[in-house]
């Protein structure tokens, strides 16, 4: 009878002795990876705007997440190093704080989920198959919206008085250059295009703007311009051209205006991505969004500078003033 006992307990008595190891196992948490074009110190506010969005989601580093941090110190080679770093890590999602991160990430990996924090057109770029419907392990935020490319040109026409002609710099292959083109034409303005693929061409572009008499500049977001704020509107007071820039961190070190979607917005929109792909979503199922929060940001001590009033019209209209 004894034995008869205990070859019915012996099963339970193991089952629970497996449950309890199991139990006091710890718990694997997952690993998010972030991958920076620039340096620690120029992403720190793309972080926070990202861990705000993560723990509102009710996510923590060091609790109930881990986060690997990698930045290639504007360094392209560098970036594809680092990529590779984090699929070697075995992260859980990887997610591009900036557009020039992105195909790098996709080149290192073809499974790992990848979170596209800004993206400009990623259909047109060949990044995803379509806004709705993803495909392949890439999804996120896009920063292009169809209205701002026609409404930058039209602050500028507000805020310059007279100008017909306005100078547009960008690399050869941005997609706001058609959107621009047909807004120049309904708002009767002439468009002089200044492609740049490298820095050392700023100082030519800006010169030809010069010979051709543009008396206004647009600078479009890009990889090419958004790493160099300074330098760009070092030139654009060199050469006196008011600038209305894509981002607003140009008009933080001394450019005339911006109007742009809100950053932080998206960054923190990237946590929800992150949030929906570790609850088990795939990102080919989890349509890209484009920005509906937008802020025009004007520096007045650059426009007392360049000799310009601004319209108290366009004034008000203004998210940030910078005094």
């Amino acid at each position: 009878m004894k034995a008869k006992i205990l070859l019915y307990a012996l099963p339970a008595l193991i089952f629970t002795i497996l449950h309890l190891a199991q139990a006091q196992q710890p718990k694997k948490i997952p690993r998010i990876g972030l991958l920076n074009f620039g340096s620690s110190e120029a992403d720190r506010p793309r972080q926070q705007s990202f861990l705000a969005g993560l723990h509102y989601l009710g996510w923590f580093e060091g609790q109930n997440i881990a986060i690997e941090r990698r930045y290639a110190n504007e360094s392209r080679n560098q970036l594809l190093d680092i990529a590779a770093e984090l699929v070697r890590l075995r992260v859980d999602v990887i997610v591009a704080l900036d557009s020039v991160a992105i195909r790098p990430a996709m080149q290192a990996t073809g499974t790992i989920p990848i979170v596209m924090a800004v993206s400009g057109d990623p259909v047109e770029a060949g990044l995803v198959d379509s806004l709705a419907r993803p495909g392949g392990n890439v999804t996120g935020l896009s920063n292009v919206s169809p209205q701002l490319a026609g409404k930058r040109l039209e602050l500028v026409k507000e805020t310059v008085p007279g100008v017909s002609k306005v100078a547009v710099l960008g690399p050869p292959t941005h997609e706001d250059w058609i959107e621009i083109g047909f807004a120049a034409l309904q708002q009767k303005v002439w468009l002089q295009t200044l492609q740049v693929r490298e820095p050392e061409e700023f100082e030519k572009a800006f010169e030809a703007a010069r010979t051709k008499r543009a008396k206004a500049l647009i600078v479009l977001p890009s990889p090419t311009t958004n790493y160099y704020p300074e330098k760009i509107v070092s030139l654009a007071a060199k050469y006196r051209l008011p600038a209305m820039y894509g981002l607003s961190s140009y008009v933080t070190v001394g450019g005339l205006m911006s109007y742009a979607p809100r950053l932080s917005a998206l960054y923190r929109r990237a946590a929800y991505y992150v949030d929906r792909i570790l609850m088990g979503a795939k990102p080919a199922d989890l349509p890209v969004e484009q920005p509906t929060k937008f802020e025009l940001v004007i520096n007045l001590k650059t426009a007392e500078d360049l000799g310009l009033t601004i319209p108290p019209l366009v004034l008000m209209r203004a998210d940030k003033v910078i005094k």
